[in-house]
């Protein structure tokens, strides 16, 4: 049992990384991103294939930047498009992403997938444990990522950035270079869900194509739509309310016998929308909706400015 509740915690780890950089780019920029399991599974592959020569720590460095490099060549192609249009592109490349890692086996070995891969920290893992090792070192990322992305959302780069979402064409009325923050916005989540991705590599050692399905995605938007949109710490809990229903579902098996086991995965899903659709229901706004800002926030006290 407690292997299994260790599990569940690096999982909401994870979930919560990639939530965190959705946060920023769909939440507080209004940039709607279809493609996040693309740039989880680049972060994951980059990490699989470089750990093993230059370290974990380098290629974790690595696979966030390259994560962040292709996020921003992606929005200075499509960054200009309306917003259905830029869905359908992010879509596209997460697709792209998905082919290129089940048929490129010179380079991902295809649907075998790359087993082997050093969890950070593994020498000491060996002498207290390897699971107690490396809930901590999950629990610290999440801790750095949240509190560097929650100084980012006040900053003034953060305060751009919604007043971009709420209205583009006044933001750029006031002189903002609309495009430029859009693209550091895009590549800055962009490099989180590398360093998720990495994380997820990290712990199961072993990665191939088949973990990297849309549904990631789709548990990422669940997770910014029940915290609150544009809200970090809204976005922890929404991440850890997801998880929760999505393996609390699972122990359905103990109380519905009735039915075999492709009816109980119907009902799973078919609960876990009802519930997503009851919070949009009762709380539109989220579990823990973004934070109004004071007048006195947003006067231009610093010096300098975006």
């Amino acid at each position: 049992m407690i292997a299994y509740l260790v599990t569940i915690a690096i999982l909401v780890c994870v979930a919560a990384l990639v939530g965190l950089a959705l946060n920023l780019q769909w939440g507080q920029a209004g940039l709607v991103n279809f493609g996040v399991v693309g740039f989880v599974a680049i972060g994951a592959y980059a990490t699989a294939l470089l750990a093993p020569q230059i370290g974990w720590l380098p290629a974790m460095l690595v696979a966030g930047a390259a994560s962040a490099i292709l996020s921003a060549g992606l929005a200075l192609l499509s960054i200009r498009l309306e917003e259905n249009y830029l869905a359908i592109v992010t879509i596209g490349f997460g697709e792209v992403v998905r082919l290129v890692i089940l048929n490129e086996g010179w380079l991902t070995n295809g649907a075998l997938g790359i087993p082997d891969i050093p969890r950070p920290f593994a020498a000491l893992g060996r002498t207290i444990g390897g699971d107690t090792v490396f809930i901590v070192f999950a629990l610290a990322l999440v801790a750095v990522v949240f509190v560097l992305l929650e100084a980012m959302a006040r900053s003034p780069f953060g305060r751009v950035l919604r007043a971009i979402r709420d209205d583009a064409t006044v933001t750029a009325a006031l002189g903002k270079n609309v495009f430029a923050l859009r693209v550091r916005a895009f590549a800055v989540g962009g490099a989180v869900m590398g360093i998720a991705g990495a994380l997820h590599a990290f712990y199961l050692t072993y990665i191939d194509p088949s973990q990297f399905t849309p549904i990631v995605t789709a548990y990422a938007f669940m997770a910014v739509i029940a915290g609150g949109r544009g809200s970090n710490v809204g976005l922890l809990i929404g991440a850890c309310s997801i998880m929760a229903l999505l393996e609390g579902t699972r122990f359905l098996k103990d109380f519905v016998t009735v039915i075999d086991g492709v009816q109980l995965s119907a009902l799973r899903l078919g609960l876990i929308g009802a519930g997503i659709v009851a919070l949009l229901i009762l709380r539109p706004q989220g579990l823990a909706p973004e934070p109004k800002r004071r007048a006195a926030d947003l006067l231009p006290t610093e010096k300098g400015g975006v």
